[in-house]
């Protein structure tokens, strides 16, 4: 029994090492700054959250400055309301204009940044998203959001690494948002309605799979049912014909 409690315990020793060394190695990257969804079609329009963690155990979060690519301007970019945070947009010139519905826009944003008010910034422990729409997104394979995170107590968390492929992640990586080519034209894609009733046939085929086996289970239950109350009807009657005294 001793030996039994002393594996038991080294194996729990174990397990617990385990954790804490995977949890150590996972927590830093999960506290990245990060936009949300992570991948987009170029050319679409979309919405989008930068999602800022709260790294230190005694400072707020309350500033936090997005710096779009100059290398991908974006002729729509609009945001939504942030409670207790204010929202300021900075533009610049673009040496190539950029069509959007017809237009040529000579400028486009390059800069956006949230404000706290008194008592509003991100505590210790907490995350807050601050959510954008960007559109037509650009032709290219993807857009490096470099941002700025500050805190009440004056320090700069700066995520402007780039992440390169085949290589680690960086330290501070910056938010990266993947592009991929659109569709061709009249090609079928995810979604589509040839698509969705080839899935809806596909359902309603395992729905009638499911409906008959289930009917199948259910009568062979209904059978075995009825066959053991018979015999167990007979058993009955055989035990008082055994059991009733002879005259």
């Amino acid at each position: 029994m001793m030996r039994l409690r002393r594996s038991a315990t080294a194996a729990a020793l174990a397990l617990g090492a385990v954790t804490v060394a995977v949890l150590g190695v996972a927590s830093p990257a999960s506290a990245h700054v990060t936009v949300n969804p992570k991948e987009a079609t170029q050319g679409s329009y979309g919405r989008f959250a930068f999602r800022v963690p709260n790294e230190s155990d005694t400072a707020s979060t309350v500033k936090v400055e997005v710096v779009l690519p100059e290398n991908a301007p974006v002729g729509s970019v609009s945001t939504m309301p942030v409670p207790g945070w204010t929202v300021a947009v900075e533009k610049r010139k673009l040496d190539q204009p950029v069509e959007v519905h017809g237009s040529q826009l000579t400028e486009a944003v390059s800069k956006l940044t949230w404000t706290a008010a008194a008592d509003a910034g991100v505590k210790p422990g907490q995350f807050q998203e601050f959510p954008v729409s960007l559109g037509p997104l650009p032709k290219v394979e993807r857009m490096v959001f470099k941002t700025l995170q500050t805190y009440s107590d004056g320090n700069v968390q700066r995520w402007i690494e780039e992440p390169v492929a085949g290589a680690e992640e960086p330290e501070s990586p910056a938010p990266v948002l993947t592009l991929t080519a659109a569709a061709p034209s009249g090609a079928p894609t995810p979604g589509t309605a040839g698509g969705g009733a080839a899935e809806a046939a596909d359902e309603d085929d395992d729905e009638a799979g499911d409906t008959g086996l289930a009917t199948g289970l259910g009568t062979a239950g209904l059978v075995a049912g009825l066959g053991g109350l018979l015999l167990g009807g007979l058993a009955f009657a055989r035990t008082r014909r055994e059991s009733t005294p002879k005259p």
